[in-house]
């Protein structure tokens, strides 16, 4: 994997929107069903939209019904980090990419989901850009 990616606040307000600012930097959250990547069934590679790095693969993504597009499994458990968090009134599992430490949304374990891994990775689309194979 590339070297970690440091950069200033003012660089990444520079590059990034002021959403996707919001969402990767700040660990906000973008509103349910607004990301197409929820549903779209284009195969490819799911990157992370700060540094590029690749997150995730089209073949883990699966519909959980909950707003946000959802997989089972990282690309690889290199590509991210995984934070405790207990910012709300239960405890849950923060995912950023660990190339450029940028907010990615949550895990949670053990819902039930027909899945190899038993996990939702619930990703912010804004925080992802697909590379169609």
């Amino acid at each position: 994997m590339a070297n970690k990616v440091e950069k200033t606040d003012d660089e990444w307000r520079s590059e990034l929107s002021a959403a996707e600012y919001h969402v990767l930097r700040e660990a906000g959250t973008e509103s349910p069903f607004s990301s197409s990547y929820e549903t779209d069934p284009t195969v490819g590679v799911y990157a992370c939209r700060a540094c590029g790095t690749e997150l995730f693969r089209s073949e883990t993504k699966f519909d959980a019904h909950c707003g946000w597009p959802a997989f089972y499994a990282p690309l690889a458990e290199d590509r991210v980090v995984y934070i405790e968090d207990k910012s709300l009134l239960r405890t849950r599992t923060e995912v950023r990419c660990a190339n450029c430490n940028s907010h990615l949304g949550h895990v949670f374990k053990g819902e039930g989901f027909d899945t190899p891994t038993d996990e939702r990775f619930c990703v912010n689309g804004i925080s992802l850009k697909l590379e169609a194979d």
